[in-house]
């Protein structure tokens, strides 16, 4: 057991510890003051919606030594030791590893930083380091796994809190690898503080979640503290699309050894004599320590640099080019990526999560590389969330498409008509045909009736998604089962 000071030493006290507190016994670390017991210490955040101070009385009376926060206390919070920090989540984290131990140090992350593409990335990653006998975890906006056992993901990265049980727990199955996706958000919230990562991925900079970072240039320096290393050593391994205009911004470490990747010569990790078809992807991976050929089952060129990336991550923990291409081949899908629905029916059906105009663009090159008769696409944007990229889709939609169903996505507190004329702006610049239908199961409908023999119908924005977020409730949606649901309806699959 630890003692308050142990746990909280280095975190940034705002005023020094009371010497009575000190020597207190630490039982466990919480955020939720539903889940606080006797011991423990209670972090109360003062989020978007919610002040966790409100709550300080009542992890206080569950027996919490102390309170922590970078607020003062409530006027009327009359329980446990109150103490202030400069910043709550990076004391959080800092706090975690001061309970847990430096487990970053025991382990080897990967993290995997970018707009588009990393948990496609991360599946192969992980896929790769499974495929070399590694015990490992992966951690992303699917799912969680940890030792082959699957769990909900309730974000894309973790609570820092959160990410230090899943690393104890790995430890404690003897595992020894552990992939993650990084968002911008756990980087700028400070989530991923004090973690020291083998090899850190940047995927690609496109627009996306400047309702939070405001700017491209605050979203940039949010994804590159991954490899500054935040309270923590910077990567051993950069791995970054030599392609994208973003990387060669990065600020990179002279210690951080860099795998860079890509189409283009000057690429030390790159793709040759790509092969692309219905059944997947072929090509030659050409680098200075070796030169071997590939093939997944995976889709489109976007995926050959997803797999780049991947195989160059293999090589930065020394995989062999055989161990590379085992692994590869043995990651054949990853759910709400491209995800094909098929009920024998003669036009293809692609579930995709693609949710910004750089995702759709490249999902509708993905099917038009297959030389459809046409493609159509259905696809809605966000409510709550950044308005400016709306029509960005829509002009990605209607541009790149043969005909567009525009409906609603996940309109959370927004109206879905309100919505729906934003993205309608880009598409007026077009003369696409186009369908408006709000109603998403009722837009499904209407597009794989619209659909013939040789096209390819493109269902965009939810992916993985089993739901849909209105103003007032939350209701299980799921574009697959409901596609799979019309097909058989339509006579398809009997």
């Amino acid at each position: 057991m630890k003692n308050v000071a142990q746990v909280l030493e280095n975190v940034g006290l705002k005023q020094p510890l009371p010497a009575e507190l000190r020597a207190l016994t630490v039982k466990g670390i919480k955020y939720d003051s539903r889940r606080v017991e006797n011991g423990d210490i209670f972090f109360a955040f003062s989020g978007v919606n919610v002040d966790g101070r409100k709550f300080a009385d009542v992890a206080a009376a569950q027996g919490a030594v102390a309170i922590v926060s970078e607020l003062p206390p409530p006027p009327q919070f009359t329980g446990a030791s109150w103490i202030e920090v400069e910043h709550g989540r990076r004391a959080l984290a800092l706090a975690a590893r001061n309970f847990f131990g430096d487990l970053s140090r025991q382990l080897e992350l990967t993290g995997i930083t970018g707009t588009n593409g990393k948990t496609t990335t991360a599946y192969l990653v992980d896929s790769l380091m499974r495929s070399a006998g590694r015990k490992t975890a992966l951690v992303g906006t699917i799912e969680y796994r940890l030792a082959g056992e699957r769990r909900p993901a309730p974000n894309t990265t973790p609570e820092s809190l959160d990410f230090y049980q899943l690393m104890a727990e790995l430890v404690g199955h003897q595992g020894n690898t552990l992939t993650a996706e990084i968002s911008s958000h756990a980087l700028a919230l400070g989530r991923v503080r004090g973690l020291s990562f083998h090899t850190a991925i940047l995927t690609n900079i496109t627009r996306d979640h400047l309702d939070f970072h405001e700017t491209m240039e605050a979203y940039f320096a949010a994804k590159s503290e991954l490899f500054r290393g935040q309270d923590a050593l910077p990567p051993q391994y950069a791995v970054i699309n030599a392609d994208d205009e973003w990387s060669n911004r990065l600020p990179l470490q002279p210690e951080t050894h860099t795998y860079s990747y890509g189409l283009s010569e000057k690429a030390d990790v790159r793709a040759e004599d790509v092969k692309e078809g219905f059944d997947g992807l072929r090509f030659r991976v050409a680098s200075p320590e070796s030169s071997f050929e590939v093939r997944s089952s995976l889709v489109g060129r976007i995926n050959v640099y997803n797999i780049l990336a991947a195989c160059a991550t293999g090589m930065s923990y020394g995989l062999n080019p055989t161990q590379i291409a085992a692994g590869i081949a043995e990651c054949q899908s990853v759910p709400g990526r491209f995800e094909r629905v098929d009920a024998g029916q003669p036009f293809l059906v692609a579930v995709d999560y693609a949710h910004t105009d750089d995702a759709l663009r490249n999902v509708i090159s993905v099917a038009r590389a297959m030389k459809p008769k046409r493609v159509l696409t259905l696809f809605g944007c966000g409510g709550d969330r950044d308005r400016a990229k709306r029509p960005l889709m829509g002009r990605a939609a209607a541009e790149y498409s043969d005909l567009v169903v525009l409906t609603s996505d996940n309109p959370r507190s927004e109206d879905p008509l309100a919505i729906m004329n934003d993205a309608l702006v880009g598409m007026s610049r077009f003369d696409t045909p186009y369908l408006l239908e709000p109603d998403r199961a009722k837009a499904i409908r209407q597009v794989l009736e619209a659909a013939q023999a040789g096209d390819i119908v493109i269902l965009a924005g939810k992916g993985h998604e089993t739901y849909q977020i209105f103003r007032d409730k939350t209701i299980h949606f799921d574009d697959r089962e409901v596609a799979q649901s019309i097909l058989a309806e339509m006579g398809y699959g009997r």
